[in-house]
């Protein structure tokens, strides 16, 4: 057990999975997505602090959603934790998360952005504003403590250096992790239509 807890409170698609292997690497218990299996909102929405809270007391950090919603709670629960907040550029952001939901509706979503607007395609100026929204309040909620807040843009570089200067852990020799992005996301959707072209072609 970490003696800091870690909680990263950037939203989907600011490569929050990215952060969880670096957190895994540099030996953190991560807890990743909960409620995304749930089909009642309203009683996902008047549980799942509660939940969250729970879940947040058994390991060392935490990431995806809907742990950014929560950040003030936690860190009322835990204190003297640190915090992450992943962002990226907006435009970046928006076209990843709709090709990523596209039309299909997400009761994480419908948490996170309203019952309206389950999914981001149709909804993207309302998804633009929560997420800049959320990015200023956490901004302005930890103006006056900094050491306790890090924000870190994975594409413009930062990686070990900035993480581990946060965190106060030695830099591994690994090199940072970059994951689930799309192109990672393709390679292995082409390689099943390889291996099954392969076997059509075989099979003639």
């Amino acid at each position: 057990m970490k003696t800091s807890k870690v909680f990263c409170i950037g939203f989907q698609k600011t490569g929050t999975t990215s952060m969880e292997a670096a957190l895994r690497i540099l030996g953190y218990r991560v807890a990743s997505i909960f409620g995304h299996e749930d089909r009642d909102l309203e009683a996902l929405r008047r549980d799942f602090v509660t939940r969250g809270l729970a879940i947040a007391a058994d390991v060392d950090a935490v990431q995806d959603m809907p742990w950014p919603l929560m950040y003030r709670e936690l860190d009322a629960a835990f204190p003297g934790s640190k915090f992450i907040l992943t962002w990226r550029d907006p435009d970046r952001w928006l076209a990843s998360i709709c090709d990523h939901f596209g039309d299909n509706p997400d009761i994480l979503q419908a948490l996170t952005y309203g019952p309206d607007a389950a999914f981001p395609v149709g909804h993207e100026t309302h998804y633009r504003e929560v997420y800049a929204r959320h990015n200023a309040a956490v901004r302005t909620y930890f103006r006056d403590r900094p050491g306790d807040l890090l924000a870190m843009n994975l594409s413009q570089g930062g990686g070990w250096p900035a993480l581990c200067g946060f965190l106060g852990e030695p830099v591994p020799e690994a090199l940072f992790p970059t994951s689930n992005t799309a192109r990672s996301r393709r390679k292995p959707l082409m390689r099943r239509i390889r291996n099954r072209v392969a076997r059509l072609t075989a099979g003639g």
